[in-house]
């Protein structure tokens, strides 16, 4: 691998509506968090459904947000344009966030987290493309890096709000609920009024069918050596909520449990940035393999060290691995992809990443009861060493950037 000069910058020089987007993400993932890590033992032990009920809701809200991506990315395509697409996304997570504390019965709640997924389906392909198309060629890491340190600051301030605001609550769900309400419509006015979407290029193709075959093939070889690449290694990062089961089945106490997603999240939010600013001085590809070998460091530690402090070791080391390819991950997709068809291919990898963290997740849970949980990270760490040796077999096709 072959590192690459780039000049020197510094964070001032990302452009602004990137940052603010960066917040816009924060802020949801806030209100989303605060509900959802209350969300299943509100529906059990208030509203009384089920466990097959949540195993339901969680399913059916999951597939219709990786469905959605496809269409709004090729409708922003189609268009020409995606702060509106991204922000009607926004809209709708924010519109529902009432209901929860509103809702009398399950199947408002159904119909609440349902419509909250299409809008996270709807605003996810359209707002990763515009960040590509606000960001340049030479800050495309930084910026994903950026904004995937804001997404994942709020992914654990959420969690511990709601922690926080139960216990000076006394437990009072629907309290909980309506401060969810104000991050989400923060993050609303933040879009609608704050970001500025760039001028469609007049030299870009007009794209009259994002979706038809002849414009899948446009998207070109390397795009899709990059999703494949990312299809097989997230068939070795399965759910976090393994990270979960792996600390209590070590010992640790059911009340510091979730800490373990707060630490993981928190070494994530550290390292995506730094991860992003690295790769646009050398090649990506680099950092990319660095972080695949971080992961099998991570799961051999989860296997092979049945304590407090292997699952302690295990969890810092998952969450550096994060940082070190989720935000590459989209960078490369901006690289490899025609800019007048980003939005088609944020759309193609969001689904089939979808799908294939749908399969970690199965293949886990059967490893997991069929040879506990070591069988089960080591084949984790068996499918990053393939997803890695992938990598470096294609590392030529992928590893050049576009500068539109």
């Amino acid at each position: 691998m072959v590192a690459e000069t780039r000049p020197a910058y510094s964070i001032r020089d990302i452009p602004a509506s990137v940052w603010v987007l960066g917040f816009v993400s924060m802020l949801m993932d806030i209100s989303s968090e605060m509900i959802h890590a209350l969300l299943p033992i509100y529906l059990v032990s208030v509203l009384g459904a089920s466990m097959v009920t949540v195993g339901v809701i969680e399913g059916i809200a999951e597939a219709t947000a990786s469905i959605t991506k496809i269409f709004s990315g090729a409708l922003s395509d189609w268009l020409g344009k995606r702060k509106w697409l991204a922000a009607i996304g926004y809209g709708l997570a924010a519109f529902t966030k009432p209901v929860f504390p509103l809702a009398p019965t399950v199947g408002w709640l159904v119909a609440a987290r349902f419509v909250d997924r299409i809008g996270k389906g709807i605003r996810g392909a359209p707002r990763d493309a515009l960040v590509a198309d606000l960001s340049p060629a030479d800050l495309r890491g930084a910026s994903f890096g950026l904004r995937q340190s804001l997404d994942t600051v709020g992914a654990f301030v959420g969690p511990l709000l709601a922690i926080t605001l139960m216990w000076s609550t006394s437990d009072n769900f629907k309290a909980v609920f309506w401060v969810a309400v104000i991050p989400a419509f923060l993050a609303l006015a933040l879009i609608v009024f704050a970001v500025r979407e760039p001028e469609r290029p007049r030299a870009l193709r007009t794209v009259r069918n994002p979706i038809s075959l002849a414009e899948i093939k446009n998207l070109g070889p390397a795009y899709w050596w990059v999703v494949a690449v990312a299809s097989v290694f997230t068939l070795a990062r399965f759910s976090e909520a393994f990270l979960v089961l792996r600390a209590q089945n070590v010992g640790v106490p059911i009340a510091l449990v979730p800490a373990v997603l707060v630490a993981m999240n928190i070494v994530y939010a550290l390292a995506a940035y730094p991860a992003g600013v690295i790769s646009d001085r050398m090649s990506r590809t680099a950092v990319l393999a660095s972080g695949m070998l971080v992961l099998v460091a991570a799961d051999i530690a989860l296997a092979l060290l049945p304590s407090v402090s292997g699952v302690a070791l295990g969890v810092i080391l998952w969450g550096l691995h994060m940082g070190l390819t989720q935000g590459l991950l989209a960078a490369l997709v901006a690289d490899t992809a025609p800019a007048e068809l980003r939005g088609t291919a944020y759309g193609f990898f969001n689904l089939l990443g979808g799908v294939a963290m749908l399969a970690a997740s199965v293949i886990a849970g059967a490893l997991w009861d069929i040879a506990g949980p070591q069988g089960t990270f080591l084949a984790g760490a068996g499918f990053a060493l393939i997803a890695l040796a992938g990598l470096l077999v294609v590392q030529g096709k992928i590893g050049k950037r576009t500068t539109a």
